[in-house]
């Protein structure tokens, strides 16, 4: 069995070679192998020269945008040229531990689950500032109200999904909606949803993050859209 990595980057020249050699240390279950997928989504910081020697280590794949195009299209990317049985997100950043992989894989070999997600409102938040934070919640409630699932953390970046699921949906977003957009399809191809919780550990604007207001209610209004639409 195969784990597949997805990477989107961009920008994150201080941060993208930690990540990958913590993602390359994680012990899997047995029988499990890995590959990394990065995407370079149009990064103008010195992020494709800090990537350019892991592209020579056959467990890592290195794709690039020429321009920026936003996480999704990053990940439609990454999902394309994946070959792994399973599938999960990784952000470029130190945000999440890759650590969690074997607790987030468990619920599906065992059979609980199709999807797991990785919350931080059931696990361990540090630094999230407050307007983040309500950003989040009032995201879960307006999901729960439309959708009557109740998910505590649509937004987490961890996502894991069998490979047939992920390429069964359409995913027609290009910025940062997937997080809103692949749970809403999942719902409603109803698929079992579990979550476990995890450790985050937050950056602010200052450290690199990148979503602001607009991402933001851009995340937001897709959960109101796909209610309504393929």
């Amino acid at each position: 069995m195969k784990l597949s990595i997805l990477m989107p980057v961009y920008n994150e020249e201080e941060t993208i070679a930690q990540v990958i050699a913590e993602v390359l240390r994680v012990k899997l279950p047995p029988g499990f192998e890995s590959e990394v997928v990065v995407v370079n989504d149009g990064s103008t910081d010195r992020t494709a020269q800090v990537l350019a020697p892991f592209a020579l280590d056959p467990r890592i794949k290195v794709l690039r945008l020429p321009l920026n195009q936003g996480k999704t299209a990053a990940l439609r990317r990454a999902i394309a040229e994946a070959s792994g049985d399973f599938m999960i997100v990784q952000d470029a950043d130190l945000e999440y531990s890759p650590a969690e992989y074997p607790r987030l894989l468990a619920p599906i070999l065992d059979g609980r689950a199709d999807v797991v997600y990785g919350s931080r409102f059931m696990g361990t938040i540090r630094h999230m500032a407050g307007v983040n934070r309500w950003a989040n919640v009032i995201s879960n409630i307006t999901f729960r109200l439309l959708y009557g699932k109740d998910i505590t953390d649509i937004n987490t970046c961890f996502k894991l999904f069998r490979a047939s699921d992920i390429r069964s949906l359409t995913i027609v977003t290009t910025r940062f909606a997937f997080e809103t957009e692949v749970t809403a399809k999942f719902v409603k191809k109803g698929l079992r949803i579990l979550e476990i919780p995890v450790t985050y550990e937050a950056r602010t604007v200052a450290q690199g993050k990148k979503i602001n207001w607009s991402t933001a209610l851009g995340m937001y209004g897709a959960i109101i859209r796909f209610r309504f639409a393929d």
